[in-house]
């Protein structure tokens, strides 16, 4: 029977065993040491927060793995002979493979400031950080202050958790305005605002100089860059984004750049070698898609397409239009296709922006000047529906279409206020157009009929 190892038990790793198992009755084994039983990553923060246990993170129940004939076993793969088909692991006798593959995940980056090892220290991404977390940051009287270093999705996950206990937050932003090399300019000065309303010390243009100990070793304060202020804490979150958590390869012969080298199959430069998730780097980028993509559904695709190849259907990754979803503290926040920032975007690429005058909501969609044809659209505040933006881009519609059919794609419950009228409204006087809104209609959306 063919025995397929999976170094790594996060969404990518999970998913490539569970539907080589619907396709097949290969033997699978997934190695990891974070955890014995898979876990929702992204659920980390609302235990801290008290709103679940670590066990209402875990979407299947312990005897799901016996009943599903998936062997699970735990630590640290050390190295990979892959000339004999071998791993070895710490804490348990070696194992070979006919077919591997690498689901290792993302580690938090760190670039080498003075202290970044001391005590008090620590980024957000395992199970093994929140734990720490809670020893570093039970309360306010353990953890005077906590400063976050990093303004990305992480760093206001940490600060919307730390301030649930009340406890006092300084956030360090290199960049002029959070997340301006994502968002345009009228969205990241939102957020701003709204970081600063929840309390929060938000330092624009701050990087981080040194991590300064105290007599026992452990953080007491950190020191800014610009200004060389010296700002007292308990705690450094390190949120500067993840690299690739692929340094126990590099002795392996599998080729490496900032993650492992795959192909459109998923393939590795090793034959019966395969790489998925955020660890896995594209030769080439997919479009617009970045080589290196740390997102959980892109992990959940990979999985999917290499079980099918795994299984005898050779399939090639093709993750489609991009989107996202996140939230800025309680905004929540959604993205299809493209929408760039000023620094990246091209002469080509117009924006309508429209915020409401009262609330932190906006909309940001992005066409091209020639065509009009719809290249992406930001919202906060909003709800859309994934489906019907996803189909508009396959079918290329231009934007004052998008405008007027704009209710189809609301997704909020039913009494939410809705703003499309507005938002036509500002679009109309912006542009000299003069659209009049469709009122949703479930056979445009669904496609009925």
């Amino acid at each position: 029977m063919e025995h397929i190892v999976i170094i790594g038990n996060g969404i990518a790793g999970v998913t490539a065993a569970r539907h080589i198992r619907k396709l097949s009755d290969k033997k699978i084994t997934i190695v990891s040491a974070e955890s014995e039983y898979f876990f929702s990553r992204t659920a980390l923060m609302y235990v801290y927060m008290g709103h679940m246990k670590f066990e209402h993170t875990q979407p299947y129940e312990n005897h799901f793995w016996k009943k599903n004939r998936v062997d699970l076993v735990k630590g640290y793969v050390t190295e990979i002979n892959t000339q004999e088909k071998k791993l070895q692991i710490d804490g348990s006798p070696d194992l070979n493979y006919d077919k591997l593959i690498i689901a290792t995940g993302s580690k938090p980056n760190k670039f080498g400031w003075p202290g970044q090892e001391l005590d008090g220290v620590q980024g957000l991404y395992s199970k093994q950080d929140l734990e720490l977390l809670e020893v570093n940051a039970p309360n306010n009287k353990v953890c005077k202050r906590a400063v976050i270093v990093g303004g990305g999705l992480i760093g206001i996950e940490l600060a919307e958790m730390l301030r649930t206990r009340d406890i006092p937050v300084t956030f360090l932003v290199r960049e002029t305005s959070f997340w301006n090399g994502v968002l345009p300019q009228g969205e990241s000065e939102m957020i701003n605002e709204h970081i600063r309303e929840h309390h929060i010390d938000l330092r624009l243009g701050a990087s981080l100089k040194e991590i300064v100990a105290d007599e026992n070793g452990r953080v007491k304060s950190v020191v800014i860059e610009e200004t060389k202020e010296e700002i007292e804490c308990s705690l450094v979150g390190l949120t500067a984004g993840v690299t690739p958590n692929i340094d126990f390869l590099h002795d392996s012969g599998i080729e490496l750049d900032r993650g492992v080298k795959v192909n459109r199959y998923l393939e590795t430069n090793v034959k019966d070698v395969y790489a998925i998730g955020d660890c896995a780097e594209q030769h080439e980028a997919i479009g617009n898609r970045r080589p290196v993509e740390a997102v959980w559904y892109t992990g959940r695709m990979m999985g999917e397409v290499l079980a099918q190849t795994i299984c005898g259907n050779r399939m090639k990754y093709n993750p489609g239009h991009w989107f996202n979803s996140a939230k800025f503290l309680d905004i929540e926040y959604q993205t299809y296709g493209w929408v760039f920032p000023e620094k990246k975007k091209k002469e080509s690429e117009v924006h309508f922006h429209w915020r409401h005058p009262n609330e932190k909501i906006c909309i940001t969609i992005a066409f091209d000047r020639d065509s009009e044809t719809l290249l992406g659209i930001n919202t906060f505040g909003i709800r859309l529906r994934h489906e019907v933006f996803d189909r508009w881009l396959n079918e290329k519609r231009n934007v004052d279409y998008v405008m007027e059919h704009l209710e189809d794609a609301n997704f909020d419950p039913e009494f939410y206020k809705n703003f499309e009228s507005q938002i036509v409204s500002k679009y109309n006087t912006d542009f000299g157009k003069s659209i009049k809104l469709k009122k949703k209609n479930l056979k445009r959306i669904f496609q009925l009929g």
